[in-house]
């Protein structure tokens, strides 16, 4: 474990300042990720969604603050959201002025680089894709491993190369649908993606998976238990079975 994801909005909008008090000093010893797009409603209800430029500036500057760092990468959060309720043209201007906003953070010092982390990447790529764009992240977190469904998969990587980010600055997330716990993963069968003689659990290997569906470099997991945060650190050197994995890729990109 290298790094910690968080976001600006988590744990009611408390997570920095908890990770400030908790880690201290220790926050040093990892990359450290957070993300802004989401603000206090005002209503008590859930967070509202902004791509406003001067909400997400301060919300940089708050981050810095409340970390007592500069986080290594700020992501502009999940901007689908904003961005599916808006036409092409005005969809594009939003994304851009909010890009912008980030790319601005990182030149002056508030972050070390910038990214987008999406959900679902349809609406990002619809606006990148309107014109020639010059929106060039350094990092994109995108939902990774076999519970994606093949059109998020292919637009994700889609969305990536119109914005020029490599495999190395690809990072992945939500390898298990968000629950480890479902009965899927009790009955699935994995053995045909792994190289042989090889020991593993469904866990390993549905994380290990997840660093090629799409190509990414880092997986960001939750931390509430440390034993399977132990076992899923031990999945990073299993070997898979290439054609299998593309037997994969073929067979959903073939289902209706």
């Amino acid at each position: 474990m290298r790094g910690i994801d968080t976001a600006y909005n988590y744990q009611g909008f408390t997570t920095h300042r908890a990770l400030a008090r908790t880690a201290a000093d220790l926050l040093g010893e990892f990359t450290l990720s957070t993300k802004v797009g989401y603000f206090p409603s005002g209503t008590g209800e859930r967070p509202a969604h902004s791509l406003d430029p001067a909400r997400l500036r301060a919300a940089v500057e708050r981050s810095a603050y409340d970390l007592s760092r500069i986080p290594d990468v700020v992501f502009l959060h999940n901007p689908e959201v904003t961005l599916s309720e808006l036409d092409p043209t005005e969809s594009y201007d939003r994304l851009a002025a909010a890009c912008a906003t980030l790319s601005e953070a990182s030149r002056s010092g508030l972050c070390g680089e910038w990214g987008i982390a999406t959900w679902d990447p349809r609406p990002v790529a619809a606006a990148v894709e309107h014109r020639v764009s010059d929106i060039q992240p350094h990092v994109v977190l995108l939902r990774a491993g076999l519970s994606v469904a093949a059109t998020i998969l292919t637009v994700g990587e889609r969305l990536c190369r119109a914005m020029g980010i490599d495999t190395q600055h690809r990072w992945g997330m939500s390898p298990f649908a968000g629950n480890m716990a479902d009965p899927a993963w009790g009955v699935v069968d994995l053995r045909d993606f792994l190289a042989s003689d090889q020991d593993w659990s469904t866990p390993q290997a549905a994380l290990r998976l997840a660093y090629e569906l799409p190509g990414v470099a880092r997986v960001a997991v939750g931390t509430r238990n440390p034993a399977h945060l132990r076992e899923l650190v031990a999945a990073t050197t299993l070997r898979l079975n290439s054609a299998a994995l593309a037997r994969y890729r073929e067979l959903i990109n073939e289902a209706p």
